[in-house]
């Protein structure tokens, strides 16, 4: 069974305690096990994606403008990949000849829409998607619904996932296992 390990929103407007939309503490205490994961799928070859949200200012026809402040605008500090997450990222795309990391755009809370992801798990025949990432109960939890009706297997990393509404990040823990049928890893 391939496998693929995707990286949801861990950029410095979601987790940097100057950010836009902050999950603050929580979304930095996750940094070292996404880290961990992130060698460990480039040890087995695995195919790796960073799922990041983009933005323009005041855009009137995104959905989130009218929810959330200015957030992960293009080519902005906050739309960078967040610390040493970010070092890893930038060294593993200098190394990528065989195309194992990637990096991709998205628009909406689910990594699946409007965007090639499911195309690119398809072609390397990955049956089972790792989610990490910020936050839970938004983008990796529509990430996951998406990954669901999709009919890829899920496995979420509690200790890599976060949210700044910790009752919501407990409730969409919850809605993977009981509802998807995610397997949680409680581990490190």
């Amino acid at each position: 069974m391939r496998k693929a390990l995707v990286v949801i929103d861990y950029t410095n407007d979601f987790v940097h305690e100057k950010g836009a939309l902050t999950c603050g503490e929580p979304g930095q205490e996750i940094e070292d096990s996404i880290l961990e994961l992130m060698e460990t799928f480039r040890k087995e070859k695995e195919f790796i994606v960073q799922a990041v949200d983009v933005h323009t200012p005041n855009d009137p026809y995104h959905p989130e403008t009218k929810l959330f402040p200015t957030h992960n605008v293009r080519d902005t500090w906050g739309r960078q990949l967040y610390g040493k997450v970010k070092e890893l990222h930038e060294q593993m795309a200098e190394e990528n000849e065989d195309g194992q990391i990637y990096y991709m755009d998205k628009t909406r809370y689910s990594a699946f829409a409007y965007t090639d992801l499911e195309a690119k798990l398809r072609e390397r025949e990955i049956t089972e998607i790792h989610l990490t990432g910020v936050c839970t109960d938004i983008c990796v939890l529509h990430t996951a619904i998406d990954a669901y009706n999709k009919g890829f297997s899920i496995v979420i990393h509690e200790k890599a996932v976060a949210s700044f509404n910790e009752p919501a990040h407990q409730l969409a823990l919850q809605h993977f296992e009981n509802v998807l049928n995610a397997v949680i890893i409680n581990g490190e």
